[in-house]
């Protein structure tokens, strides 16, 4: 079985996933790690993604990674885990620039399809229900309020930079928002069997309940 869940920044996708997961004893698969962490590649790299034929070539060089072992999710870059330096807003923004590449998604998509041929799978990210997985058997669309998704990627990063504010966490949302729901590829929608779920006033094992007795009924 394959259960997509999709939805915009901080409205619990992918935490949500990584406990259904747990849960359900299967493997989770981060698809938003795997734009960050090609992200943070063309940034250590100092690339310069809008050059489309650079871009290709060092695709083909690029030595990214996943790991689905133990119900666990690792994204590599050189068989390094690179979880502790991809989740930063700058890293975000990238990720969400270089999401709206050909390439890139082709890249990324022949690697996330693989996963899903290799045993049962969560996988989240922004358009799983809709391209990489749309034979899923069960799809989901988080959503939330934006001040409530702010506040979430508000905590999550205020200890990174004491100077953060909650307005500029909910500005800078809104506009990944944008951008993700206007590119050309792939842009940010539910499937049309997908099941929207409102996440902003309930707590992350409430939601994780609601989906596995969704699940349960297939």
């Amino acid at each position: 079985m394959i259960i997509a869940i999709d939805g915009p920044s901080a409205s619990g996708k992918s935490t949500v996933s990584k406990l259904l997961a747990r849960r359900l004893g299967i493997a989770h698969l981060d698809t938003g790690a795997m734009y960050r962490a090609l992200a943070l590649a063309a940034d250590w790299d100092q690339l310069d993604f809008t050059d489309l034929p650079v871009l290709k070539a060092w695709l083909t060089k690029v030595e990214l990674d996943i790991r689905l072992t133990g119900g666990k999710f690792a994204v590599l870059l050189s068989g390094r885990d690179v979880e502790p330096f991809i989740r930063n807003e700058e890293i975000g923004k990238k990720a969400s620039q270089i999401s709206k590449l050909g390439p890139v998604r082709e890249y990324l998509l022949d690697m996330q399809r693989m996963a899903g041929t290799k045993g049962d799978l969560v996988a989240d990210g922004r358009d799983m229900g809709t391209v990489v997985f749309p034979q899923a058997e069960v799809k989901f669309f988080l959503i939330a309020s934006d001040r409530e998704r702010a506040k979430r990627r508000w905590l999550e990063l205020r200890h990174l930079d004491p100077s953060l504010t909650l307005e500029k966490v909910e500005k800078e949302l809104k506009a990944r928002d944008e951008q993700d729901a206007q590119r050309e590829l792939s842009p940010l929608k539910p499937a049309k069997d997908a099941e929207i779920l409102d996440t902003t006033d309930l707590s992350l094992d409430q939601v994780v309940q609601v989906m596995n007795k969704r699940i349960k009924t297939k």
